[in-house]
């Protein structure tokens, strides 16, 4: 299993914009072949500020997700809203308490 964090960063006036299209596209992507889920997550100080969280079974079906005609539609809608580039990482779980 992999985990892939996604910092977003948003320009103040497209932040409402992002959170209306998340909701019409969040099952395709925690359905998609070889997501075991996906959480989105806000800032508590900064509202522009969201990280995406979504495991994998793989490396290889996050490359399949990120190569994806999805993947890519979405990426190229919410890119031009970003006031910063976006930080990704792709990371081990070493303990989780939950």
């Amino acid at each position: 299993m992999i985990i892939r964090i996604v910092k977003l960063e948003f320009q103040e006036d497209k932040i409402e914009a992002f959170l209306q299209h998340f909701e019409s596209v969040k099952w395709q992507v925690n359905q998609f072949p070889g997501c075991q889920g996906m959480k989105l997550l806000q800032d508590s100080k900064d509202p522009c500020i969201v990280l995406t969280y979504s495991q994998w079974e793989d490396e290889e079906a996050l490359l399949i997700y990120r190569n994806s005609a999805f993947f890519q539609g979405l990426w190229q809608m919410i890119k031009p809203w970003f006031r910063v580039k976006a930080e990704a990482w792709s990371v081990n779980e070493y303990f989780s308490g939950f």
